[in-house]
C-alpha cells in the first residue's frame, strides 16, 4: 500500500512521545513492505521574532501555504492513505482539505485532546478540567489554557471554532484513531462523530526484550514539566525506603526539581535525555517504572515500553492510566498529586518480591498480546483497509463534491501575508 505519513515535530528541547510514535510507525510500515512517503515539519522552524509568531498565529486556523505544499506532495506520491499525527500549529487542518479534494482518505491519530481542549491536555491550574468538552472553547481564553497566554489560547480557540463551523473535523477526516476507551468517550462528548473513532493503542516497532529487574533503582523516563507530575514524585521519594530514583528526561522543571532534590537530600539522580536504547536498557534493569502524570494522558510510550520490558508500573489513578493499568496485576495506582500515597505504593510493591515477579511475567504477556510489533502492524493495516474500502464504496454512490476550500482564500498570498 502507498501511504503518506504527516507529522509536525515538537521542539527538540521538549521531545514528545508523539514524535517517537511517528518514527516507530514509519519504520514498522516500511519493514512490512509498504511504500511510505512522509511530509514533516518541525516546530524548531518557528522563528523567535514577533513577526514570525504573528505569521504562525494567523496561519494556525487554516494555513494556505501548508495546504499548497501538501497538495504538491500528494500529487507527486499519489498515496492510497494519508495518515496524520500532529498538525499543530504549522500544518493546520487545511491539510485535511487538500487530501479530501484529491480523494485521498485521511486517518488522524489523536495523541492528545486538542480537538476538544485548546490546551490539549484537559488540564487547568494543575488539575484535570473538562469545562470545554462538548461546549464552546471560549472559556479557555480567560483561563489562558494554552502556554499560559491569552493570545496563544485565542489562536487555538479560533482554530477549533473555525474548523467546527466549516465542518473540517466532521467531513475531511475519514477515521480518527484514539488510544484508549477513555479517550474515545471524552472525544465523543466533545462532538467528534462516534462512528469515526477507532480505539487502537500505541504499539512498538521493535521488541526490546524482557528484563530481570536486577537493578536496585526505580526509573522515570519522560518530560519534566508540571503536568507530568515529576514534582509529586520527587517529594514522594522522601518516604521511599532504600530505592534510588533515576530520572531520565528534560524539560522546563528540571533545574527546579534538581534543586529541590538536592536541598531535601533525597536519593534521586538526574541523567537528562538519553538515547532510546539506553532508556530501554535502564527499563529492563529497573525494579519499577513510575508514571506520575497529573494530566489525562493518551497512552504513554513509556507505559508500553515498560510492558515490553516486564517492568511493574506505579502510575497515577487518572484518565487512561486508570483504565489501562490494573492495580496489583500490572503494578500499582496512587492518587494523582499525592506524594504520600505514591511512596506507600512503591514501598508496598518492592516489599513483595514474589508479587513483583508475577507482575513482570503478566506485563510481558500483555505486551505480546496487545502492543507487540505484530499486533501493532495488524491493527494499523486493518484500519487502512477499512478506510480505503469505505472511501471506494462511497465514491460509487455519490458524485464528486466541490472543493471545501473556504471562500476568499484563493486570491491571498502566503498565509494571508
Amino acid at each position: 500500500m502507498k501511504i503518506l505519513l504527516v507529522h509536525e515535530f515538537y521542539q527538540s528541547n521538549s521531545p514528545s512521545g508523539e514524535d517517537a510514535m511517528f518514527r516507530m510507525e514509519r519504520d514498522l510500515l516500511q519493514r512490512a513492505g509498504h511504500e511510505v512517503a512522509t511530509y514533516e515539519v518541525h516546530n524548531d522552524d518557528i522563528g523567535a521574532t514577533l513577526a514570525d509568531r504573528l505569521r504562525v498565529a494567523a496561519a494556525t486556523p487554516w494555513s494556505r501555504s501548508s495546504r499548497r505544499a501538501l497538495t504538491r506532495v500528494l500529487e507527486r506520491n499519489r498515496p492510497e492513505i494519508a495518515h496524520f499525527h500532529n498538525t499543530f500549529p504549522l500544518i493546520s487542518p487545511s491539510a485535511f482539505s487538500a487530501c479530501s479534494d484529491l480523494g485521498v482518505p485521511v486517518v488522524q491519530t489523536l495523541h492528545n485532546y486538542r480537538l476538544v481542549c485548546p490546551g490539549g491536555l484537559l488540564q487547568r491550574d494543575g488539575h484535570p478540567c473538562e469545562q470545554c468538552v462538548g461546549r464552546s472553547p471560549l472559556p479557555a481564553i480567560a483561563h489562558r489554557c494554552y502556554r499560559s497566554s491569552r493570545a496563544a489560547t485565542t489562536v487555538a480557540v479560533t482554530m477549533l471554532l473555525y474548523n467546527r463551523l466549516r465542518g473540517t473535523y466532521a467531513h475531511d477526516v475519514d477515521r480518527y484513531v484514539v488510544l484508549t476507551e477513555f479517550g474515545r468517550r471524552v472525544l465523543i462528548r466533545g462532538g467528534l462523530p462516534a462512528e469515526k473513532l477507532t480505539v487502537r493503542p500505541n504499539g512498538l516497532t521493535d521488541d526490546p526484550g524482557a528484563g530481570g529487574g536486577e537493578g536496585n533503582f526505580a526509573l522515570y523516563a519522560g518530560r519534566l514539566s508540571a503536568e507530568k507530575g515529576a514534582r509529586t514524585m520527587i517529594r514522594a521519594w522522601h518516604a521511599v525506603e532504600g530505592l534510588p530514583l533515576v530520572v531520565a528526561g528534560d524539560g522546563d522543571q528540571r533545574i527546579a526539581l534538581e534543586e529541590e532534590a538536592r536541598q531535601c537530600g533525597v536519593d534521586v539522580r538526574f541523567i537528562g535525555q538519553r538515547p532510546r536504547a539506553e532508556i530501554l536498557s535502564l527499563m529492563r534493569s529497573a525494579r519499577i517504572v513510575v508514571i506520575p502524570s497529573e494530566c489525562y494522558e493518551g497512552l504513554p510510550v513509556t507505559y508500553v515500553e515498560a510492558m515490553a520490558c516486564g517492568a511493574p508500573v506505579v502510575a497515577s489513578r487518572l484518565g487512561a492510566l486508570a483504565e489501562i493499568l490494573t492495580d496489583r496485576e500490572n503494578g500499582a495506582h496512587f492518587a494523582p498529586g499525592n506524594p504520600a500515597e505514591l511512596a506507600s505504593a512503591v514501598n508496598e510493591l518492592i516489599a513483595q518480591p514474589d508479587r513483583v515477579a508475577r507482575i513482570r511475567l503478566q506485563n510481558r504477556r500483555l505486551f505480546e498480546e496487545r502492543y507487540s510489533p505484530t499486533a501493532a502492524l495488524r491493527s494499523l493495516e486493518a484500519i487502512y483497509r477499512a478506510v480505503s474500502t469505505q472511501r471506494k464504496q462511497a465514491a460509487l454512490t455519490r458524485s464528486p463534491q466541490a472543493s471545501r476550500e473556504p471562500l476568499g482564500t484563493h486570491e491571498a498570498g502566503e498565509d494571508g501575508s
